[in-house]
């Protein structure tokens, strides 16, 4: 047989014409035994020696034939709500001044994301394991604000996580927002800016900002007690007064966002009462003006 390459490298062998005369042994005993024995080597060995002679050769090295690895489907079983509620209405309404604040604050820009009690997927494992991460309040910059989310889920922003956090202290959520959180925050999501405030405690609030090679480091009050948000360019400091009807007496500090030059930023509401007051400062009735 002749030996032959196809197109995948492996070697083939077709047919060779062997004349069947040359072999045939005479039933009459014209050719002996030796001289048939004779004849069968003197046709295979030039056969075999061209079989051995030849060089296999594969159409790809085998090195560059390495199969590129897949990573894995990122999870689409999400949990969006474990069913935990905030500690208690006057964190709710902490919580919600927070991000009606960023909004008033950052309504100039659209690239952004404010969000709150939302989950924070950034791994697989932590997906699988129901490891749920949720800040109290976070904000996200240079990001589509336009695009409706239950969670932030970190594949699908481009790996992106917030760039601001703060977390309502409680009574049971203190030793975790201020251990395991802030390490989680500093060292995983890498967040410039970490605070802390207890709605109840108004001498609880604490800053962090990361530094590179150092980690978080402390961040210092100013004169009026608050600290600088380097992120949104804005004061974190306390504001008392009353919100939602939250206290139901009296009035209590709530944590809200100033300006550089350190005035309130304002919600809608506030705007408009301010207005308001302006009027009757200039002796008009904004009532009546309403009523016309």
């Amino acid at each position: 047989m002749v030996p032959c390459k196809n197109n995948g490298g492996a070697i083939a062998f077709g047919r060779a014409r062997v004349d069947r005369t040359a072999l045939s042994i005479s039933a009459k005993g014209r050719s002996s035994r030796r001289s048939t024995i004779n004849l069968l080597r003197s046709l295979a060995l030039p056969m075999l020696e061209e079989a051995v002679s030849i060089e296999v050769t594969t159409t790809q090295p085998l090195a560059s034939m390495a199969i590129e690895p897949v990573p894995p489907t990122p999870p689409t079983d999400l949990v969006f709500d474990d069913g935990v509620p905030l500690e208690s209405p006057r964190h709710r309404v902490a919580m919600n001044l927070l991000i009606r604040s960023a909004h008033q604050a950052l309504r100039d820009r659209s690239d952004f994301y404010v969000g709150g009690n939302m989950f924070v997927y950034y791994s697989r494992t932590q997906a699988m394991n129901r490891d749920f991460r949720g800040p109290d309040f976070f904000v996200a910059l240079d990001v589509d604000g336009k695009r409706d989310r239950k969670a932030w889920i970190t594949w699908e922003e481009e790996g992106q996580y917030p760039d601001m956090i703060v977390e309502l202290l409680s009574e049971s959520t203190e030793t975790v927002d201020r251990g395991q959180k802030k390490r989680l925050y500093e060292r995983v999501f890498k967040t410039p800016d970490y605070f802390v405030f207890d709605p109840f405690d108004p001498q609880s609030l604490q800053g962090w900002r990361l530094h590179l090679g150092q980690g978080y480091q402390p961040l210092q009050p100013n004169e009026q007690g608050w600290l600088w948000c380097e992120t949104l360019q804005l004061w974190l400091g306390l504001w008392s007064g009353v919100v939602d009807r939250e206290p139901s007496e009296g009035s209590c500090a709530w944590l809200r966002f100033f300006d550089a030059a350190g005035h309130l930023v304002l919600l809608p509401e506030e705007k408009g009462e301010q207005m308001m007051e302006r009027l009757r400062a200039r002796g008009i009735d904004p009532d009546e003006l309403l009523s016309e």
